[in-house]
């Protein structure tokens, strides 16, 4: 019955994520966006020109697509998608997003280096969407910013429990009002984050791998079990702010996510570490997902953390 499931699952995720699609470029994308749309291979351009670990080929020709949503400056987000295979039922659905912030370059670089290894290994195990760049406005400025092109910290915005309630509380409190971690006007109020929750309610991931960086560790949200260690970064779990999407998609939710936490924003792991970061979130997929949650939801048993300063950066 569960492979069943599954199967139908993946086939109605696939048709309403063509849906989708049509509906942000039809309905939901404004038309300036839409015209000053730079297109993949302008966008692509772009990005190689920032990042010197990705090529304009890597970006160009390695199998990214325009998802038909744009950031508030009219630059495609693009996604990849590494569809079941017709061999195989593919365990589960998972969804990696880099570039949330677009200060944290390594959060995207290591997202292609990871499609790179998948363009060889897919085996059809799992169903993947990759989005290595959410925040397209923030990376591609001259300087560029942890916010978006309106300030607004898109892992503040999205659309989760006591956001109105929390949200500018904790902004107030807990960041002094640090415009870095500015949470917006309201919930989705940034076309980057309602495309990552429009994504996530239609492609149904059974986990969510999110990089960023630069704390150097793992944290957790969600049911099930997180990996006590990935690569050579130790969890250490930072509890959630209202509008992250750990809070949304772990919490909210009951997606099981990891928020990977490199040591560098500007310096890539060395390739050893690139390649174990990945075998050890591979079997970690492998041993623990999807989640059987018996229709409960099956939590992990941590203490209260008191959310401080410290932990803000997330």
């Amino acid at each position: 019955m569960h492979s069943i499931r599954l199967s139908h699952l993946s086939v109605f995720a696939g048709v309403a994520f063509k849906i989708l699609i049509l509906c942000w470029i039809v309905f939901l994308l404004p038309n300036k966006a839409v015209a000053d749309s730079a297109g993949l291979k302008q966008t692509c351009r772009l990005i190689s020109g920032k990042l010197a670990s990705v090529s304009f080929e890597d970006c160009n020709s390695g199998g990214l697509v325009e998802s038909g949503a744009f950031s508030v400056q009219g630059k495609p987000i693009l996604l990849k998608e590494y569809h079941p295979l017709g061999s195989r039922l593919p365990r589960a659905r998972v969804l990696v997003v880099g570039g949330t912030h677009g200060d944290e370059y390594s959060s995207i670089s290591i997202v292609f280096k990871w499609m790179q290894i998948l363009d060889i290994h897919h085996s059809g195990l799992f169903h993947w969407i990759f989005v290595p760049l959410l925040n397209p406005d923030g990376l591609l400025q001259e300087r560029s910013t942890r916010t978006n092109a309106s300030g607004v910290d898109l892992n503040r915005n999205m659309p989760s429990s006591l956001w109105f309630e929390m949200g500018y509380q904790q902004w107030f409190e807990v960041a002094d009002r640090n415009p870095r971690y500015y949470p917006g006007h309201y919930p989705s109020s940034e076309p980057e984050a309602s495309f990552l929750s429009e994504l996530i309610h239609y492609f149904e991931p059974h986990a969510i791998i999110s990089v960023h960086s630069p704390l150097g560790l793992v944290d957790y949200d969600g049911p099930g079990s997180p990996p006590e260690s990935l690569g050579s970064l130790d969890l250490r779990r930072l509890g959630n702010f209202p509008g992250t999407l750990g809070n949304y998609a772990g919490v909210n939710k009951g997606i099981p996510l990891i928020t990977l936490e490199l040591p560098s924003s500007v310096r890539l792991p060395p390739d050893t570490e690139i390649s174990s970061l990945w075998r050890d979130l591979v079997r970690w997929l492998i041993e623990t997902v999807p989640v059987d949650t018996g229709g409960k939801g099956i939590w992990v048993e941590r203490e209260d953390i008191e959310l401080t300063r410290e932990h803000f950066g997330k």
